[in-house]
């Protein structure tokens, strides 16, 4: 057995205001197979860039084994070059037979070894990279979100490649491979870092149990407090009073008391006093005992959507619609679907199937402002939009964004309190709102773009996969949302258990 051990880790990105990590310690078993979940900006990447070498920081990373990264870094110029190139570069001294050896077990055909990067899809690419990344010895192998972008056949094979495998830490938002794959929970909660044994499901379940008896100690705990300073208010208003009758009394009125009444009078009080202390210790033994009990509670405040209602029912419509590329590359045929007021509709299918372009086609035919890429698509067949339908969109890629956040308001023209509001609700706390968008991570730049869709009041929402890299927290607050408000929608999303919980319609392409 092997141990990663992590002894008083310290880290905080030089100008920033508060530390990633301040003296976490916790080990882990190099032979297990550990999930990694945590917040958008919580440090999952940065914790395992930490392991790699990537920063300087104070106290103790140590293991008998070698650390290796997915993914692999790909530049401008990289991208002419073979996997089988490149591989000697990610991995000194891996031997090409064991690379072709994994790559069968992902199903994948070796030959994709020998072609330019460039030329390889988003599946090929990551496939390729873990069986790269699998070549090795003795490492304990760090994966940062694979499945991101994959369709479901992609993850499929990705989770069942893993489910075979041991000796990593997997960092993904996919509550599925997570179930499927994960032996061991790692979780940055908000305070602390727990390890639990077994997977999202039963983390998930403990934490609720968890979650639930702390909230019900605290209300006990409050309680109490309560009683403790009824009490001690009670005593101590009863001990001035009765200090005050020592010195001085009226003879006919109070003909019981003389001068020998004054040391009984002072002992009461001093008793009385002394109850009103051992009240105040005990109320703060109590506080004591409450501090820390919130601490790690995942409290999701409940989001609005404001959709506006159309005066036709029917809002898209396709029959025997095709569309392709002026290429002649034909992507779509023949696709025919109504899509109503306050149903939900999911696109599925395989990566480069069309699902974005048929997207961007609706964008088009709605004259809406995201179609400037659009001119080189043809189409034939009919596509009929409600005349004078407002869209708000989402897309998949967030390269463009850059700036601050009061800039991005403006250019969008969102009532920037609001905005800030929303983040806030979506976790992104205060010191995030003082940097460009450009710094933030891929999550937080995907909160920003949803947030600037929430606020925008719409018929028709579009969302291009909006949940890559988005946190298994706010998932589920936006599932929650979408559930509630139920407004009319196309969606790209190849997390199942959220298509599966939302979709009124699921178009396979």
């Amino acid at each position: 057995m092997s141990l990663l051990r992590v002894s008083e880790l310290t880290f905080g990105y030089e100008g920033s205001f508060d530390n990633i990590f301040d003296k976490v310690s916790f080990s882990i078993d190099t032979d297990w197979k550990t999930g990694f979940i945590g917040r958008n900006g919580k440090g999952k990447t940065t914790f395992l860039r930490l392991l790699m070498g990537g920063y300087e920081y104070e106290g103790s990373i140590s293991t008998d084994k070698h650390f290796d990264y997915f993914p692999y870094p790909v530049s401008e110029k990289d991208l002419d070059k073979t996997v089988d190139e490149l591989s000697e570069i990610w991995k000194p001294g891996v031997e090409g037979w064991r690379i072709i050896c994994e790559l069968n077990s992902l199903g994948v055909d070796p030959e994709v070894l020998y072609r330019p990067i460039r030329t390889l899809s988003q599946g090929e690419r990551t496939k390729t990279m873990i069986a790269v990344l699998f070549s090795g010895d003795n490492e304990f192998l760090l994966i940062d979100e694979p499945t991101n972008h994959l369709d479901k056949k992609g993850r499929d094979i990705i989770r069942d490649y893993l489910s075979g495998k041991k000796g990593f830490i997997l960092v993904s938002h996919d509550r599925n491979l997570l179930d499927a794959v994960s032996d061991h929970m790692l979780v940055l909660n908000r305070e602390s870092i727990e390890v639990i044994t077994g997977n999202f499901s039963t983390w998930q379940d403990n934490k609720a149990k968890a979650d639930a008896y702390a909230i019900a100690e605290n209300e006990k705990h409050m309680k109490e407090i309560g009683k403790l300073r009824s009490a001690a208010d009670r005593a101590g208003r009863w001990a001035d009073k009765n200090e005050n009758t020592k010195i001085g009394f009226d003879p006919i009125k109070e003909h019981d008391r003389n001068i020998s009444t004054r040391a009984y009078i002072g002992a009461k009080t001093k008793k009385m006093q002394s109850r009103v202390k051992n009240f105040e210790k005990r109320i703060d033994r109590e506080i004591e005992e409450k501090e820390g009990l919130l601490k790690d509670i995942e409290t999701v405040d409940d989001l609005k959507l404001m959709p506006l209602s159309h005066h036709k029912k029917c809002l898209v419509e396709m029959k025997d619609f095709s569309l392709g590329y002026e290429d002649g590359k034909n992507v779509l045929d023949k696709i025919s679907f109504q899509l109503m007021q306050e149903e939900i509709l999911f696109l599925a299918g395989e990566n480069g199937c069309g699902k974005s372009t048929l997207i961007k086609a609706i964008l088009r035919a709605a004259d809406a402002e995201e179609t400037s890429d659009v001119s080189k698509i043809y189409t034939s067949g009919t596509l009929e939009v409600a005349s004078g339908l407002v869209i708000s969109y989402v897309s998949q890629d967030t390269s463009g964004l850059t700036g601050s956040l009061k800039d991005f308001a403006k250019a969008k023209d969102l009532d920037y309190s609001l905005f800030l509001t929303l983040l806030k609700k979506l976790d992104m706390n205060r010191v995030q709102f003082e940097k460009n968008i450009e710094e933030y991570s891929e999550g937080q730049k995907k909160k920003v773009l949803i947030a600037a869709s929430l606020l925008t009041k719409a018929h028709l929402y579009i969302w291009d996969e909006p949940l890559n890299y988005i946190d298994i927290f706010s998932r589920m607050q936006i599932e929650k949302l979408i559930e509630t408000y139920r407004p009319t929608m196309i969606m790209v999303e190849h997390d199942e258990r959220f298509r599966e919980k939302l979709a009124d319609k699921v178009i396979d392409l």
